[in-house]
C-alpha cells in the first residue's frame, strides 16, 4: 500500500510535500519527512496525516492536488505496487513535479517509467539514504522555487530558496497562461545543467533493463556521483603495542576523532558504525572510500611503550593514494587528549577548512584522565551485551573511572544508564534502581548541565518509572535540541511514543537511531518491541534475532523473540526459543502462555503457580497477560491492579500488547488505561 505527503493537514497547516511510498519502505518515508520538516518543509504523508474517520483514498487524492511537489520513495517495492502508480499517475495529471528518490537498483515497470521520464530522481541506491537526505532536501527546496518562479506570488520556504536560483526570464501572464508545460520544462532543464556545471547532487544511472528517469535527454555517458573534496572516513587505529593491549585506547582514539571532525559544519564524515565495519579486515583504501561516499581516508597507528606512547596518522587521498598529511607524536601517556585534538585540528587544516564554530572542543562531560576514559569505553561495550557477567564488568568499570575522575560527567550519565538496565532486568528492585539512576543523572547534570546523555535518561528515568509523560518529553527535547545525533535520545523519545502509542513517530525514531547504530542490540530491541506492539510481527521477529546475532547472552533476548512467534502463530518455536531465555524471571514470564497455546495445560499451570509466586512482586503485569490469554478477565485485571501499585516497569508496554486483546472491549480495562493517562 502506498501512502503520501502534501495538502491541507489536520491542523490546518498547508503541506507543501506529498510523500509517494510502498509501505515495506516506511522508515526510509519517515526519515525523508523529518529531513524536511527539520528544514522548515510541510510534508503529508499517511497514515500520520489523515483525519480520523476520513475516507482514505480521498484524502490522498486531496493531498497530492494540494501539494506543490511529489517525493517518491523508488524502490523494488514501489514499483510493484499499484497505489504509487495511481499516486504517481495523479501527480502527472496535475503536472506536479515529482523527485524520485531511489533506494535499489530494481528495474521500472513500463508504466511506472512512463509517469517519470520527465521527473528527475536522486540516487541513494550506493551512497546510503542517510547521506543522500541533504540533497534530497536541497532537491526540494530548488524545485519549489522554481515552480514559485513559474507562478509568482507563493511565499515562505519557496521564495527562501528561490532566492539562490537564477532568476528566469520575464513572461507576461498571457505567456504564461498559454505556455506553462513549456516554461516548466525549461525551468528544468536549466536547473538540470545548472546541477552538472556545478557538480551537484543530480546524476543518471542507466541499468541494463531500464533507460534512464531524467529532466532532460540523458548525456551519451553517464555523470558519476560527485564525491565531496571536504569528506573523510576515520579508520580504526591499529594496536601496534607489543602485549597488543591497547585496543580500547585505540578504539577510543578513532572515536574521538570522529566526534571532534563532526563538529565541522562543511566537513562529511561516516559515523563511527560504518568506519568501524572495516576493522580487522584487509580491505584497499579505494574500496573503503567508495563505500563510505569520501574522498579521503585517515588511519593510524598506536605503539605504546612504559608510559610513552607512540602515534602515527596519515591522510589519504583515495583515488590516488597521495598522502596529503602525516604525522608522528611521541609523548606521555597524559597528553594523549591533546594529541587526539592535534590530529583532528591538523586533518581539518590538510582540508582547507574555515570552522565556522571556532577551534574544535572537546565532548561535554568528558575526562582528561586516560585511565577513566578507557573504563568508560569498555564498560560500554559490556553493557551492551546485557548479560550478568557483562553488566557486572560495566558497573565495576564504571564506578572505578568515577573513583579516578569525579568530574567525568559521561561516566555518571553510564552509571545512571547501568542502573535503570539492572532494574529493568530484574537484578535490583524497580525503586532501588530507578532512583539511584535519578541521584546519579542530577549528579552529572551538576557537573555538566549541557550533557545530552543526561537530560535522554532523565527523559527515560520519568517515562519507565514515574509514567510522566509530559516530563519525559520535555526531557527528551532538551537531549536532542543539545545533540541531535544523540542516538540514546533519539531511541528513548521513540520508545516513549511507543508506550503512548503514537507508532508512526515511534517508527521514525527508533528507525532513525537504528541507522545511527545500526550494529547495538539495544537499538535493535527497542526497534523489536516497537514493530510488536504495533502488529507487525514478522519484522519484530527480524529485529529481535539481530539482537541475538548480536549478543547471544543478551537479557530478554529470547522472551521477546517466543513473543512475536506465538503472535505469529508459531507456538511451538515460540516454546522452543522461550526455554533458552538465560533468565528465570524472563523465562516463567512466557513459559505459562506458550505451554498452553502448545496444549500443555498441565504444565502451564505449574509455571502459573511457580511465576505468580516466586515473582509476585516483580511479575504483576505478565501474570495479569497470563490471565488475560486465558480468558479470566477479573483475575487479569486484579493483577493489572496489583501492577499499578507495584510500578511495574512492564506497563510502559502495555498498549499495543496483543497478549491482552481479551480486555480490549472491557469497560475497567479501558479505565485503567486512562488512569495511566494512556490511549484508550
Amino acid at each position: 500500500m502506498a501512502e503520501g505527503g502534501g495538502g491541507e493537514k489536520a491542523n490546518g497547516s498547508t503541506a507543501h510535500v506529498f510523500i509517494s511510498y510502498a509501505s515495506q519502505d516506511v522508515a526510509v518515508a519517515n526519515a525523508v519527512v523529518d529531513a524536511l520538516e527539520r528544514h522548515g518543509v510541510e510534508c503529508w504523508i499517511a497514515p500520520r496525516d489523515v483525519v480520523p474517520g476520513e475516507f482514505y483514498a480521498g484524502a490522498i487524492v486531496h493531498a497530492i492536488d494540494a501539494a506543490k511537489v511529489i517525493v517518491l520513495v523508488l524502490s523494488k517495492s514501489a514499483a510493484a505496487s499499484q497505489h504509487v502508480l495511481r499516486e504517481v499517475e495523479r501527480a502527472s495529471s496535475k503536472r506536479h513535479p515529482v523527485i524520485a528518490c531511489r533506494i535499489d537498483l530494481a528495474p521500472l515497470p513500463a508504466d511506472l517509467e512512463y509517469f517519470l521520464n520527465t521527473s528527475h530522481w536522486l540516487d541513494a541506491s550506493d551512497v546510503g539514504v542517510e547521506r543522500a537526505l541533504p540533497k534530497l532536501v536541497d532537491a526540494v527546496e530548488r524545485t519549489m522555487a522554481a515552480e514559485a518562479a513559474v507562478l509568482p506570488g507563493d511565499t515562505g520556504v519557496e521564495v527562501k530558496a528561490a532566492a539562490r536560483l537564477t532568476q528566469p526570464r520575464p513572461f507576461s501572464r498571457r505567456s504564461h497562461r498559454l505556455n506553462r508545460p513549456v516554461f516548466a520544462l525549461s525551468v528544468l532543464i536549466a536547473l538540470g545543467l545548472g546541477y552538472l556545471a556545478a557538480n551537484k547532487l543530480w546524476f543518471w544511472k542507466r541499468t541494463a533493463s531500464e533507460r534512464p528517469v531524467a529532466t532532460v535527454a540523458p548525456p551519451a555517458t553517464p555523470v558519476a556521483p560527485t564525491v565531496s573534496e571536504k569528506s573523510v572516513a576515520v579508520l580504526p587505529f591499529v594496536d601496534l603495542s607489543e602485549k597488543k593491549d591497547q585496543e580500547y585506547f585505540a578504539d577510543g582514539m578513532t572515536e574521538e576523532i570522529i566526534n571532534l571532525l563532526a563538529q565541522v559544519p562543511k566537513l562529511y564524515i561516516p559515523a563511527r558504525t560504518s568506519s568501524f565495519y572495516f576493522k580487522g579486515k584487509s580491505t584497499r583504501i579505494p574500496d573503503i572510500a567508495r563505500e563510505l561516499g569520501v574522498a579521503h581516508v585517515l588511519e593510524g597507528s598506536v605503539r605504546k611503550s612504559g608510559n610513552r606512547l607512540r602515534l602515527t596518522a596519515q591522510l589519504i587521498r583515495a583515488d590516488n593514494g597521495y598522502h596529503v598529511w602525516s604525522q608522528t607524536y611521541n609523548r606521555d601517556l597524559v597528553d594523549v587528549f591533546k594529541v587526539q585534538d592535534e590530529i583532528a585540528n591538523a586533518v581539518v587544516q590538510a582540508l582547507q577548512i574555515s570552522l565556522m564554530g571556532g577551534p574544535l572542543t572537546r565532548q561535554r562531560g568528558g575526562t582528561q584522565n586516560l585511565e577513566a576514559y578507557q573504563l568508560y569505553l569498555r564498560a560500554g561495550d559490556s553493557t551492551n551485551q546485557n548479560s550478568m557477567a557483562s553488566l557486572e564488568e560495566a558497573r565495576t568499570d564504571l564506578e572505578h573511572a568515577t573513583k579516578l575522575d569525579p568530574t567525568f560527567g559521561l561516566a555518571w550519565c553510564s552509571l545512571a544508564m547501568h542502573y535503570a538496565v539492572a532494574a529493568e532486568n530484574g537484578l535490583i528492585p524497580p525503586q532501588e534502581g530507578f532512583e539511584r539512576a535519578r541521584r546519579l543523572v542530577q549528579q552529572a547534570l551538576q557537573l555538566s548541565p549541557d550533557v545530552s546523555d543526561a537530560h535522554a535518561i532523565l527523559s527515560y528515568v520519568k517515562s519507565s518509572y514515574d509514567w510522566d509523560w509530559p516530563g519525559a518529553e520535555t526531557e527528551a527535547r532538551r537531549a536532542l535540541v543539545l545533540d541531535p545525533t544523540n542516538t540514546r535520545a533519539i531511541a528513548f523519545s521513540g520508545a516513549l511514543y511507543m508506550t503512548l502509542g503514537r507508532w508512526a513517530d515511534a517508527d521514525r525514531q527508533l528507525r532513525l537511531a537504528l541507522a545511527r547504530d545500526p550494529l547495538s542490540p539495544w537499538r535493535n530491541l527497542n526497534l523489536g518491541i516497537e514493530l510488536y506492539s504495533a502488529g507487525r510481527y514478522a519484522e519484530a521477529e527480524t529485529s529481535f534475532r539481530r539482537v541475538l546475532n548480536l549478543a547471544p547472552a543478551f537479557i530478554s533476548g529470547h522472551y521477546y523473540l517466543g513473543k512475536a512467534l506465538l503472535a505469529e502463530e508459531r507456538a511451538q518455536e515460540a516454546l522452543t526459543i522461550t526455554q533458552q531465555e538465560v533468565d528465570e524471571g524472563n523465562r516463567l514470564n512466557l513459559l505459562p502462555i506458550v505451554l498452553q497455546a502448545v496444549g500443555r495445560k498441565p504444565d502451564a499451570d505449574e509455571a502459573l503457580h511457580v511465576l505468580s509466586t516466586k515473582f509476585a512482586d516483580d511479575a504483576a503485569f505478565n501474570v495479569a497477560m497470563v490471565y488475560a490469554y486465558r480468558g479470566d478477565r477479573d483475575k487479569a485485571l486484579q493483577w493489572l491492579d496489583r501492577a499499578y501499585r507495584q510500578k511495574d516497569l512492564g506497563l510502559v508496554e502495555i498498549v499495543g500488547e496483543p497478549l491482552l486483546k481479551n480486555l480490549a472491549d472491557d469497560p475497567r480495562y479501558k479505565a485503567f488505561l486512562r488512569k495511566m493517562n494512556l490511549p484508550d
